[in-house]
């Protein structure tokens, strides 16, 4: 099956223009759900993506005992600590300041999975923040393998009967988890696997990888940036980042119309392959690393 990929003008759709009156208001608050003991870099590279992306406002919720680290790490935006579990992961209770936060502050998309673990208490959180959260959702890595965790049914109803969209984000294995079946025969059939995982989930899903794929279930592309430079630890938690900031610009501005999820999914895709050629040119293969991308994502701006 041959699929094409959006040219540079289809991609511009989805790009929120910048008008001189502007105030940060116009371009959305994106909140990053993500971190715990020892994985604190996952929420900081996803949310330095998210300030990359032109979003107004970035906030980060994070377990309360790596707030310091990540405030530090991202002084350009807010962050919420949330209470913690004994090995320092989220707990459920904690998602009732995250919805207080979330209406407080007027957050218009949140992304939730960087580096959160899949611990009991922690599933919980996720389960409860989907169902609870009545925003445009970004999900990815610990969150995902939660929901392929439990019934399919069930999550299929769930994710279903929210009001707002969701953008799936999986890897290889996470989304051969999803779809219970072995990542040898799913690799094979990468489009059948992408868009059936948006058609049963609803919403958007994108298959990272080579010649990553976003997906409604009905329309699928094919994105063409990108290279080896990005095979590391922490591009996921950037690509995340991104799209939940570009499309808290598109849901807020109301300069952009059509299908936002998949808009910002297939853009946010696109910039994060440039800036991962950018940043292999510049520094190596080798040398490239995840921390590198948000540095080099106004270069690939520069390019549409």
């Amino acid at each position: 099956m041959s699929l094409r990929a959006l040219s540079k003008a289809e991609l511009r759709d989805g790009l929120v223009e910048r008008r001189p009156e502007d105030h940060k208001g116009v371009f959305g608050h994106a909140l990053i759900v993500g971190g715990s003991r020892g994985m604190a870099g996952a929420a900081v590279l996803s949310a330095r993506a998210a300030v990359r992306s032109g979003a107004g406002l970035v906030s980060v919720a994070v377990p309360i005992g790596i707030a310091q680290i990540v405030a530090g790490a991202v002084p350009s935006a807010m962050t919420l600590g949330l209470p913690e579990t004994a090995s320092g992961a989220l707990r459920a209770d904690g998602v009732g300041a995250l919805k207080a936060y979330a209406a407080d502050r007027r957050v218009t998309v949140f992304a939730i999975g960087p580096g959160i673990t899949t611990h009991s208490e922690t599933a919980r959180f996720v389960l409860r923040a989907l169902a609870g959260l009545s925003l445009p959702a970004v999900v990815d890595a610990d969150a995902l393998n939660v929901l392929s965790a439990r019934e399919p049914d069930v999550v299929a109803r769930m994710l279903k009967g929210r009001p707002r969209p969701c953008v799936f984000t999986p890897h290889p294995g996470e989304m051969a988890r999803a779809l219970k079946t072995e990542r040898s025969g799913f690799e094979s059939a990468r489009v059948r696997s992408v868009e059936s995982l948006a058609r049963y989930w609803g919403g958007v899903a994108l298959l990272k990888g080579r010649r990553t794929l976003i997906s409604t279930g009905a329309r699928t592309v094919v994105n063409a940036t990108g290279g080896p430079a990005l095979a590391k630890g922490g591009s996921g938690d950037v690509l995340t980042g991104l799209i939940a900031g570009l499309w808290a610009q598109a849901q807020a501005s109301g300069r952009v119309s059509g299908d936002l999820a998949f808009k910002s999914a297939a853009l946010g895709a696109w910039l994060h392959g440039v800036a991962g050629e950018m940043a292999e040119r510049e520094l190596t293969v080798w040398g490239a690393s995840s921390a590198d991308l948000p540095d080099f994502l106004p270069k690939a701006f520069k390019t549409l």
